[in-house]
């Protein structure tokens, strides 16, 4: 190693300090430490994460950082190929983040009230976001070159929202007085070896119906390129003064919507080898159909979509109900406890509550009561549990019958955070209820869990 001194220049720091090094990995045995600010990798300069992940896959490194004091560290290391570095960055794009420009007229952070806190009025199209954490992007907004940057890089799979493949439905449902064509993109990500994940946020009487058959028969075109595609009912609020006139999805609707969908899918069972396109649960909530097997969903593509989640919990709870996942002693205190309550949301009631009597049944505990919290924060037609507030469970909540403590779904609180989109606290919910809560992880086992009041992974929030 080798230390030369220059002066840093201000832009060069921006998301690329050194905030953290892991115990044991590759960084921690060399002398590159925190509050260093990363140059290059093997001669390549870092714009943001995707040059960074690149760049750091190599097995052998040459790695240039600038310390606090201003000298040029070169640290040269050996890894397994594809392994980590172990630093952690003080802003994980190493980038500024990159915001929406579109209008989308369905769009979510339209439908907020006044008043929220201001990151949640924040609107991102970041195509990065999409590659690290599943977010869906428009690829509207993409710099000069980002596309073959990214085709380059390998940033695979990432989940693109297209709406319609015709540019001009898809320039109305953005927003834009102009067309916002699609395909060519998508052609050119699947051309270049990019796994792409699509969506379709559905309105009815906009873009279902024959304009959807058109959109998915198109999408299949690029099969396996396009790997999946789901069909997501629009979500509406009641706070839409002044945006665009849209319909919610009624039971006839949905069910259209279904066949259609489910048409196709057989279709393209058939020719492709997959189904490819799938309805989120809440489209079969709203038509009142029973969800699919669990073989349907060919190992749940877009599960972070909302489609096959309730499946999935319900198949993961049978597992772990017939499994013997908790033995019978270790639920023992449950038998002689207070009880226990759920909060959800009310298109989940039914299955949550089917799930907690099983569990009843097998175990001989008391199956507790199941509450379907309407939404009266963003209005009734609202119905997943992801969307329940703090302060609607405790305004419908309050004076009943909770047992010693209250299951809510982690979903219903910030990621990584104990607070409700209304920014009701889980310690507030407590007080305010007098019984203790427990955030429920997303697994069926995680759920069985809480229910037979075994101690786990979530226990203890409150």
């Amino acid at each position: 190693m080798r230390f030369i001194r220059r002066d840093a220049p201000a832009a060069a720091s921006r998301g690329k300090t050194v905030r953290a090094i892991e115990a044991g990995s590759p960084a921690s045995k060399t002398r590159i430490a925190v509050g260093d600010v990363l140059v290059s990798i093997n001669g390549r300069g870092i714009k943001d994460v995707l040059d960074y992940m690149y760049a750091a896959y190599e097995p052998r490194l040459t790695v240039r950082l600038l310390g606090r004091d201003g000298a040029l560290k070169v640290v040269r290391l050996r890894k397994p190929a594809g392994a980590g570095l172990g630093l952690e960055f003080d802003d994980p794009l190493m980038d500024a983040e990159r915001s929406c420009s579109n209008r989308c007229i369905f769009c979510f952070v339209d439908q907020l009230p006044r008043g929220m806190r201001g990151t949640l009025y924040y609107k991102d199209d970041d195509a990065r976001l999409s590659f690290l954490h599943g977010n869906y992007v428009t690829l509207t907004g993409l710099p000069p070159g980002e596309l073959e940057r990214m085709i380059r890089l390998r940033v695979s799979p990432i989940n693109v929202s297209v709406h319609s493949t015709d540019p001009d439905v898809r320039g109305r449902m953005l927003g834009s007085g102009k067309p916002r064509g699609i395909m060519d993109k998508l052609e050119a990500l699947a051309g270049g070896g990019i796994t792409v994940n699509c969506q379709i946020v559905c309105c009815p009487g906009v873009n279902d119906g024959a304009e959807l058959r058109k959109s998915l028969t198109e999408l299949a075109g690029l099969y396996p390129g396009v790997a999946s595609v789901s069909v997501v009912p629009v979500g509406l609020t009641r706070h839409r003064d002044g945006l665009a006139e849209l319909r919610a999805f009624d039971g006839a609707s949905a069910r259209e919507t279904l066949r259609l969908v489910e048409e196709l899918g057989g279709v393209f069972l058939r020719e492709l080898g997959s189904r490819f396109a799938f309805c989120a649960d809440e489209m079969y909530i709203k038509a009142g159909r029973g969800l699919p097997d669990d073989d349907f969903y060919e190992g749940y593509p877009q599960l972070e979509n909302g489609v096959g989640m309730m499946r999935l919990l319900l198949t993961e709870f049978g597992e772990a109900l017939d499994g013997g996942f908790f033995e019978s002693g270790s639920v023992a205190g449950a038998r002689t406890s207070g009880g226990f309550s759920v909060a959800t949301g009310r298109a989940a009631g039914g299955f949550i509550r089917e799930m907690t009597r099983a569990a009843a049944e097998r175990y001989g505990v008391a199956a507790g009561e199941v509450y379907e919290i309407r939404n009266d924060f963003f209005g009734e037609s609202v119905d997943v549990a992801g969307l329940v507030t703090g302060g609607d469970i405790i305004a419908q909540l309050s004076g009943k019958t909770l047992g010693d403590r209250l299951l809510i779904p982690r979903a219903m609180l910030r990621r990584g955070e104990s607070v409700f989109l209304d920014d009701v606290t889980l310690e507030t919910l407590s007080e305010r209820l007098g019984v203790h809560v427990r955030a429920v992880g997303p697994s069926g086992a995680d759920l069985l869990g809480a229910v037979l009041g075994v101690p786990g992974a979530d226990e203890g929030v409150v």
